[in-house]
């Protein structure tokens, strides 16, 4: 398992991207949507190789929470073999699994829990590492 990136949100996409690019130099690697008529950038530090995700929410998205500036971290974003497992163990923990996957294809598994304050942590877990390869080659993370 591994910490792949933060994912933060953001009121206003376009105004947020311009922010990251060209004040603080991230480079745009791919972005999309999401469901409910979500969008997310993917952005890295071309120096560190770090990740930063832009997520943006329609107000009808069951993922746009009340917004308060400071707290726009969105959610940490771990990549996994065992999702479902692990949402078990987190829930043992004190969390609590708010999203399930919704991919029609399988091509991954997404869990959406959050730790014990609330903070979302999705986890990230792909069929196959060819399912991977093939999900990133059709712009999909």
């Amino acid at each position: 398992m591994g910490l792949i990136y933060f994912g933060v949100r953001v009121t206003d996409l376009d105004r947020s991207l311009r922010f990251y690019v060209e004040g603080l130099g991230l480079v745009k690697l791919r972005g999309g949507r999401m469901p409910h008529g979500g969008r997310r950038v993917l952005l890295a530090d071309p120096g560190t190789g770090q990740r930063l995700e832009l997520n943006w929410y329609p107000p009808d998205s069951p993922y746009a929470t009340p917004f308060v500036p400071g707290e726009g971290l969105d959610h940490l974003g771990f990549s996994t073999g065992k999702a479902p497992a692990l949402a078990k163990h987190l829930e043992a923990l004190g969390g609590k699994t708010v999203l399930r996957p919704s991919d029609p294809h399988g091509v991954r598994q997404n869990y959406y829990v959050t730790d014990p304050d609330g903070n979302w942590i999705e986890l990230m877990a792909w069929g196959t590492p060819s399912a991977r390869k093939a999900a990133r080659a059709k712009g999909r993370r």
